[in-house]
């Protein structure tokens, strides 16, 4: 998805689930050599979760599969699930039927027993939903103690970015459209300021040990010279990143 949207935010209750499963195909597509994901998104949770030769990660709204791609070429042993039977699919066919994928909905019960995981990536995942308080706290329980959480929401500056008349410190539900490969989609976000976000981490049983404002990869200035240009400092404000410990 872009930095900014180029339509305008929407600040309204709409009629739109997030229905992955409609636009799976161009979603993935799209997002497959994508500056925001391909050289953004990605490279930054390599980056964050550095050595992870052996150790067992959950890949939490894991989509068509490229984080666990990327982990799994670096030595981790991946499982991952999404709500998504059409992103789970797609993972399948990248990941191969040795890989534990399976439908699940981070909302509700996850099924994993307690402490099953070294490390959890939920990447681009939490944004979509109001309340963060049961989705951590599963979180929290497959992860072993000292295990961590990476996790990658849109920035709290983003909403007020795109419609400066909106409340930063109040947790705001909100819309835009996206053209995907072609194909249109409407995305629906939770925005909460920064504060809000720390203080569930805390209330989940985390301790945040990073906050990460990170730049895209270097290749990305030669890649994408028109994008990059709009961002002189060669760097913009789109995703916040952050690496909690489970206490």
């Amino acid at each position: 998805m872009p930095a900014i949207p180029e339509s305008s935010a929407v600040i309204a209750d709409v009629a739109v689930e997030n229905d992955y499963d409609g636009f799976a195909e161009a979603y993935t597509a799209e997002n497959e050599t994508s500056l925001l994901n391909a050289y953004y998104v990605r490279p930054a949770i390599v980056d964050l979760a550095g050595d992870v030769a052996g150790r067992r990660i959950l890949d939490a709204g894991c989509g068509a599969g490229p984080v666990s791609v990327a982990l799994r070429d670096r030595g981790a042993v991946v499982s991952g699930f999404d709500r998504s039977a059409k992103m789970v699919e797609l993972a399948r066919q990248r990941l191969g039927d040795d890989v534990d994928l399976r439908v699940a909905d981070i909302t509700g019960p996850l099924p994993y027993p307690d402490g099953a995981f070294d490390d959890a990536v939920a990447a681009l995942v939490l944004h979509y939903l109001e309340d963060w308080t049961a989705p951590l706290a599963e979180l929290r329980r497959v992860l072993k103690p000292g295990g961590r959480l990476i996790v990658v929401v849109n920035h709290p500056i983003l909403l007020k970015m795109v419609h400066r008349e909106t409340d930063y410190f109040a947790t705001t539900k909100w819309s835009d459209e996206y053209d995907f490969n072609g194909q249109k989609a409407v995305l629906t976000y939770w925005h909460r300021p920064l504060h809000a976000m720390t203080d569930a981490f805390t209330a989940a049983g985390f301790r945040t040990a990073v906050i990460s404002e990170p730049p895209p990869a270097p290749e990305a200035h030669e890649l994408f010279p028109d994008e990059m240009a709009r961002f002189p400092s060669g760097a913009f404000l789109s995703f916040m990143f952050f690496v909690l410990e489970a206490a």
